[in-house]
């Protein structure tokens, strides 16, 4: 039998037609003896459709299956979308980790937080590092985010040479950190590239992101403009840039900065104990913060998606323990609207209005930029690396097409565009789409973990738009029916007297009752069997009213 040939293969999970919860798959070695390793391991977070489901992640099972060959998870930066699943599913995976200063910091927070921290072997890489796990010769690259010590990934095997960018952009004046080293991307690029996997979130977006620089002379500016008024900067916790730009701009202006929520303490922390945020002025706690004179305090907040929970709104609805705002304060949101949280932000917003707040949004001021590359950025990594195939991915459908089009177009001679769970072979040979394997999405349910097609949460979500209906009876051992049918409604509009319901139920006895009495004998005395015809007769009941069908529950009690 020939000897199989050794190929390198990229398997997204996560990531691609959609923005977050990313998951990449690197896999090296003949296709029977494959080793992998995992670049980045996010979440994304539920919404309506998905009640009482806070956590998404990237359903595993197909590395899972082959965490005898999984070699490490290598981190691209510390955003839950890219970071954010390592302590939930690591007990499933059971491998090295690997990541810069910043980012390992707040992994090992995570896995303190499920008693993981001693179990999880940690390899911390300084910025630069190139180090080898297994086949795979690594080599971290610096870029600009919004967020500490964004890394791309040089991946190396024999023969093969991949630029995974993970998520970046182009600031030359980024604050924190280093600018982009554009001479060594221009260097990478005249050794060969022979793929890129690379961020597509805002390809629809012309000319440059823009720069943390302007965005902290504004801020400047616009807190200089509010002397004498209490402020609030709602911004994102993990944008330490922007955190030291607020609290520098407050400096200017003789105000203390006083933290409130979890996530920016947590951030804080992070950044002074990896060095990356140095010499900012002292902060107030929130005891100290509330005898400042309103013109000498500026609070730095959470909450600016409207999250119900998070700082800003337990302010504005005046439920924080220690914070509060009232008429003439101002509320500068430092951040933008994430696709989906239109309507918590808007309530939010509406809610300071109606205060008598004055609220100040990028929509007015230059003062947020994007983390994510636009269109001139693209064009700027295309001709700096001028990779021979593109692969688009964070990035919903439409943004992976339009990428791969604008790739093509900028001299990749190949681009594909894949979809979650398409293994693309990438060397040797043309590249291709060689698999199909499982993928799709686990729900975190009250700390269990649980495929999207759990049959529990399906009923919870039938449940969110039909209602449940429940109805129990008793029967004695001859099958004889001496207590109920008691109905049940929950979920339903009740009107003005509930009149509407309590006809509801009175008919829902009437025809349960009806519904038993025409089983037989045998069918009485057996419990499973009366509860099933019970409940096929009361959904045929609201199959036939026509507006709903919602969950229904029979309990047939024998005494």
């Amino acid at each position: 039998m020939a000897k199989q040939q050794d190929e390198l293969v990229f398997l997204p999970l996560g990531g691609c037609g959609e923005i977050g919860m990313n998951l990449n798959l690197y896999g090296f070695g003949p296709p029977n003896k494959r080793q992998w390793i995992i670049a980045d391991i996010g979440v994304t977070f539920g919404d309506a459709s998905t009640p009482g489901v806070d956590i998404i992640m990237p359903d595993i099972s197909f590395i899972e299956e082959r965490k005898d060959k999984l070699l490490g998870i290598v981190l691209t930066h510390a955003h839950e979308d890219h970071m954010g699943a390592l302590a939930r599913l690591w007990p499933r995976l059971k491998c090295p980790v690997y990541a810069t200063p910043f980012t390992m910091y707040l992994v090992r927070d995570r896995l303190s937080e499920v008693g993981l921290l001693g179990d999880v072997p940690l390899n911390q890489m300084d910025l630069g590092s190139r180090f080898q796990i297994g086949p795979f010769d690594l080599e971290l690259m610096t870029l600009t985010h919004s967020i500490p010590e964004p890394n791309a990934v040089i991946i190396r095997t024999p023969g093969s040479t991949i630029l995974h960018t993970g998520d970046w952009k182009i600031d030359d004046g980024p604050v924190l950190g280093q600018a982009v080293d554009a001479a060594a991307y221009t260097a990478l690029g005249d050794a060969g590239v022979d793929a890129i996997v690379c961020d597509s979130t805002n390809v629809f977006s012309p000319g440059m992101a823009g720069s943390e620089e302007d965005v902290a002379a504004e801020l400047t500016k616009v807190i200089g403009e509010y002397q004498g008024r209490r402020i609030a900067v709602a911004a994102f916790a993990s944008n330490v840039a922007r955190l030291s730009s607020v609290i520098e701009a407050a400096r200017l202006h003789e105000r203390s900065v006083c933290l409130v929520g979890r996530s920016m303490h947590r951030m804080v922390d992070a950044a002074r104990a990896t060095g990356v945020l140095k010499g900012i002025s002292p902060l107030l706690d929130e005891e100290e913060a509330a005898s400042m004179p309103d013109g000498h305090v500026l609070y730095l907040c959470t909450g600016s998606q409207g999250e119900p929970r998070a700082a800003l709104s337990r302010i504005a609805s005046g439920t924080h323990r220690n914070v509060s705002l009232s008429k003439g304060d101002v509320v500068i949101f430092s951040s933008k609207i994430i696709p989906g949280n239109e309507k918590g932000i808007f309530a939010l917003q509406n809610e300071l209005a109606d205060q008598g707040i004055e609220i100040i949004t990028e929509k007015m001021r230059p003062i947020h930029v994007s983390g994510h590359p636009c269109r001139d950025e693209l064009k700027a990594m295309y001709k700096w690396t001028r990779p021979t195939l593109a692969i688009p991915v964070h990035g919903e459908r439409r943004h992976l097409l339009e990428h791969a089009k604008l790739a093509k177009s900028l001299g990749a001679k190949r681009a594909i565009a894949p979809h979650n769970g398409e293994m693309i072979l990438l060397s040797p040979g043309k590249p291709k789409i060689i698999d199909l394997v499982r993928s799709g999405r686990l729900h975190e349910d009250g700390g269990v973990i649980v495929r999207a097609d759990d049959n529990g949460l399906r009923q919870r979500r039938k449940m969110s738009f039909a209602g449940h209906i429940g109805v129990s009876l008793v029967i004695d051992k001859s099958g004889k029916l001496i207590g109920g049918p008691e109905p049940r409604i929950s979920g339903w509009a009740e009107g003005e007297d509930g009149a509407h319901i309590e006809n509801l139920l009175d008919e829902m006895a009437d025809l349960s009752e009806k519904a038993f009495r025409t089983l037989s004998k045998n069918q009485r005395r057996d419990e499973d069997i009366a509860e099933e015809k019970l409940a096929t007769a009361i959904r045929r009941f609201f199959r036939n009213l026509g507006f709903k069908r919602p969950i229904v529950e029979v309990t047939v009690i024998k005494i």
